[in-house]
């Protein structure tokens, strides 16, 4: 059996070694100021829940989960101020106990919030942004050891916000919450996709956040769909009829959106209330989320592509249902981040979680990739295979995001591989 130092340096599914000469794991500011000011190259590690090497580097990785823990909401109860290292699944039970919560969670709690943020990771809702457009505030360490910290309002905002790990170490964010509300879960089975392609606005807005799932052993027809609803729920009637019209039909039992995975590991399904945060995600903050063991890819594109791409993957599905254990489609709602996958628009977000065949999974990728409409822009932390200058010519504010990073590290103090193949 592999001890935690090993497991250490393999990535969450374990498709990944790094190949970081040392971690270090500073428990004060002080501890980490002097670390990254004394470093060559450095990046830090999150909860390794990325799937390519965005962590990985040839110098010095660094944890930030030894330093203070900090989770202190502001006078007017409508902001959070978290350490960075800090997990989702840490969070929100925290503010849950205060009667606050956040707009939306990713489909797994067990991932770091400044990792989360640095990659436009999201959740899901027609409405809601990803989890990086909660980001109000965040404290950076900078690579001459300095402190400081980005405002929404200020001029490197919006570049600051998901910044691949390129401009600092991320030590808090300031996140909006809400008032809590609880929520249910509906899943349905069997959506037909034609209609659901016929109306895909109305299948995406039935909830509050809304994911359909499928394995593509058949094109006729979807696994699932799941609803989220915050309650008091006030659309039952006009969901009912809609999945009606998809012929789809409500689960009798929980499920896991990879039907060969046990259910244990799924939240609350059946349109049971409870707390936001035991809904929103699809997996618990106890169990191994998804498969454990597994590759993803994912690809957003403007809603006004969002029917090509569905289509391109419908198209190809002899292909990719032999290395899929589920595809998942969901949608983000527009935002102003420089680097964020929904910048300027609206997105279909068309997940991929492959079985763990790594050669064969960056085989299919390229076909993939040139089957989706050219908008598409692929998830920073999941794999891809796109050449740097065709990712960057999908980002409209790239050129001003590589001139702040020339402001805050000239010395290239935190680029990796990673980051030079995207020409940073």
């Amino acid at each position: 059996m592999a001890d935690q130092s090993d497991l250490m340096r393999k990535n969450w599914a374990g498709n990944l070694t790094y190949r970081a000469a040392d971690l270090a794991e500073p428990t004060t500011i002080d501890e980490a100021r002097e670390l990254v000011a004394r470093s060559r190259s450095i990046r830090v590690l999150g909860t390794r829940h990325c799937f390519n090497d965005i962590a990985d580097t040839a110098g010095i990785q660094v944890s930030l989960a030894g330093l203070p823990q900090v989770i202190e909401v502001n006078d007017t109860r409508d902001a959070v101020r978290v350490s960075g290292a800090l997990r989702y699944g840490d969070v929100a039970p925290v503010l849950d106990a205060q009667g606050l919560a956040l707009a939306n969670l990713a489909s797994l709690p067990h991932i770091s919030i400044a990792g989360a943020v640095a990659t436009g990771t999201h959740g899901s809702g027609d409405r809601t942004g990803s989890l990086a457009s909660a980001v109000r505030a965040l404290t950076l360490l900078t690579a001459d050891g300095d402190v400081r910290t980005v405002a929404r309002g200020d001029a490197d905002f919006d570049g600051a916000v998901v910044s691949l790990g390129a401009l600092g170490a991320v030590l808090d964010v300031t996140l909006d919450v809400q008032p809590s509300v609880p929520y249910a879960q509906h899943v349905f089975e069997h959506p037909r996709w034609d209609a659901i392609l016929e109306d895909l606005g109305a299948v995406t807005g039935a909830g509050t956040s809304v994911s359909i799932f499928s394995t593509w052993q058949r094109t006729d027809a979807a696994d699932q769909v799941w609803v989220k609803q915050a309650e008091p729920d006030a659309t039952r009637d006009g969901r009912e009829a809609l999945m009606a019209r998809l012929s789809a039909v409500a689960a009798t039992h929980r499920r896991h959106p990879i039907l060969s995975e046990s259910a244990e590991a799924a939240t609350e399904q059946g349109g049971v209330p409870g707390p936001w945060f035991l809904r929103l995600p699809h997996f618990r903050m106890d169990f191994t989320p998804s498969a454990g063991a597994e590759i993803q890819s994912e690809y957003l594109v403007p809603r006004a592509d969002a029917i090509a791409a569905i289509e391109a993957v419908r198209a190809m599905a002899d292909r990719i249902a032999p290395l899929l254990l589920v595809n998942e489609i969901r949608t983000v709602q527009s935002d102003d981040l420089w680097l964020s996958s929904s910048y300027g628009t609206d997105v279909v977000a068309l997940h991929f979680t492959w079985r763990p065949d790594g050669p064969a999974v960056r085989a299919l990728l390229p076909r993939l990739e040139a089957a989706l409409p050219a908008s598409a822009r692929p998830h920073w932390g999941k794999v891809f295979t796109l050449a740097g200058d065709e990712v960057r010519a999908r980002y409209p504010r790239w050129s001003e995001f590589a001139a702040l990073r020339d402001r805050l590290d000239p010395e290239r103090t935190f680029v990796n591989e990673y980051l030079e193949r995207l020409g940073l």
